[in-house]
């Protein structure tokens, strides 16, 4: 299908001014693309502007987004795909939801395709692990899910976790040129403060078992949200970097390298780099385990994903699922 091409007078000169972000365009030149009156352009920049997109008008010379301008849209990320020569995600794009994940859960059960991805500005609901909410706030973070339908066993479909956090680690790179952490299993850390969750849902078929869709969510804070983080997350969570910058080709990036390592599940090549950029490997950490909880060192990660520990007692042992915590428990050093 492809993606949806801006419809409104408004939508369509924001995906001008996205695609040549930082460039001056004139309003003549904007009004003989669209066959629309210098008028209808002059009212869709104000509304653009309301809107908190960085316009600036100069008399003679045109209308031009601002470098620094960063609102979350399906134009800006529309052109920062193009500008990547990706043509062909097709994007499910809201203002606020509940969670991304949801949204993306219900469309696959609807038949929506392999790789449609969700955008969201904010999440009034956001999904971590064990039914932890999110930090979803609209001017900070970046929410997304993308519905995958892997031909794969049940088994190897485990991986995308770690092949999402291994998408999301090189787009932190590439954009921000920020180097980030894996904690296993889901998380990303700069330093020892968390900056990005990932939330992995699967469906199988009742009779045949196989995996009919898996949806993985990815929320990351790049900026800090307005106010600072909530009391219970102060000590814990961190952003990316202290000012904006352009979300909108950091989605761009995470859809394209998300798109690239998934199609390697088979082989789980990228399991490497996960090993390489481990935050738990050759330290100790807290296992979670229901009520229960011992110290244990992290001995490796298998190319399924599972986590290799020692105990006190030096018995190995293989996690395929569970919590670690990187901090000692209370009252307790390591």
């Amino acid at each position: 299908m492809g993606m949806k091409q801006p419809k409104t007078t408004k939508e369509s000169i924001l995906f001008l001014l996205e695609s040549d972000k930082g460039e001056a365009i004139s309003g003549e030149e904007i009004a003989l693309s669209l066959e629309i009156t210098r008028s209808a352009v002059w009212k869709a920049i104000k509304e653009l502007q309301h809107e908190g997109h960085q316009i600036r008008a100069t008399p003679k010379v045109g209308y031009q987004l601002e470098s620094y301008s960063d609102v979350v849209s399906l134009e800006g990320v529309e052109a920062a795909l193009i500008a990547q020569k990706d043509t062909t995600t097709e994007i499910v794009f809201v203002d606020e939801v509940n969670s991304t994940n949801t949204l993306a859960k219900k469309l696959a059960l609807e038949g929506q395709g392999d790789k449609t991805v969700v955008i969201a500005q904010s999440q009034s609901g956001g999904l971590g692990r064990n039914g932890r909410s999110f930090l979803s706030d609209k001017t900070s973070g970046t929410y997304i899910s993308m519905i995958l339908r892997p031909k794969v066993d049940p088994s190897i479909a485990l991986r995308v976790t770690s092949a999402a956090a291994v998408a999301t680690r090189r787009a932190i790179k590439e954009v921000f040129n920020i180097d980030t952490k894996i904690k296993w299993v889901n998380d990303l850390y700069l330093g020892e403060h968390k900056v990005a969750g990932i939330l992995t849902e699967s469906a199988s078929g009742l009779e045949n078992g196989r995996i009919e869709s898996i949806v993985v969510g990815i929320g990351v804070n790049v900026y800090p949200p307005k106010g600072g983080f909530p009391q219970e997350l102060e000590g814990v969570a961190t952003s990316l970097q202290p000012t904006q910058g352009d979300r909108n080709s950091f989605i761009a990036s995470l859809i394209i390298h998300l798109k690239e390592v998934v199609e390697s599940l088979d082989e789980a090549s990228f399991m490497k780099e996960y090993r390489e950029h481990s935050l738990v490997v050759g330290r100790k950490v807290q296992v979670i385990q229901g009520e229960n909880s011992y110290i244990a060192r992290v001995l490796d990660i298998s190319d399924e994903g599972s986590l290799v520990i020692e105990d006190h007692n030096q018995n190995r042992r293989t996690l395929h699922s569970g919590e670690i915590s990187l901090r000692p428990p209370h009252g307790e050093s390591w």
